[in-house]
């Protein structure tokens, strides 16, 4: 089994990585389960393609900017279409700024992919879009993980 771990990371502090690596370490030890992480995924893409100042590409070279993140698009979306079991969501603040995890999280519907989503907004806040496009929500991680490990355990 392999989860995709959507959730903000353009407007997020440290693009998400602290809550994907904390997951990762948990569906690894208890479920045995890989990862595909999106934040380590833009870390290989910005080295091939030569673009660790991509984000002052935004104002300075949008053309080159929107290229650059047009192949990340591409292979997150590929990876979710070809490679994923379930989504993992962390629908927060951060995610409210861009568009990708919305994206991925359709896609996945669409794709009758399971999504578990973790909601860090207020109930009235989380999208109606959103919450449809959701197998399953949950109000913090402890509780995503007990009912990942009661529904994947051997």
């Amino acid at each position: 089994m392999k989860a995709y771990l959507s959730g903000a990371m353009e407007y997020a502090s440290d693009e998400g990585s602290k809550w994907r690596a904390e997951i990762t370490i948990w569906l690894k030890q208890n479920l045995k389960h890989g990862v595909y992480n999106p934040v380590l995924e833009s870390e290989q893409l910005t080295n091939k393609y030569r673009a660790q100042n991509y984000r002052t590409w935004k104002k300075s070279d949008p053309e080159r900017y929107a290229d650059f993140i047009r192949h990340c698009v591409n292979t997150d979306l590929s990876i979710i279409e070809k490679d994923i079991d379930y989504i993992i969501c962390l629908w927060n603040e951060g995610v409210l700024k861009g568009a990708g995890t919305a994206g991925e999280v359709t896609l996945a519907y669409r794709s009758r992919l399971p999504v578990y989503l973790v909601n860090g907004l207020p109930p009235e806040n989380l999208s109606g879009w959103i919450m449809a496009c959701s197998t399953k929500v949950f109000n913090d991680m402890d509780i995503l993980k007990s009912f990942l490990f009661e529904k994947y355990k051997k």
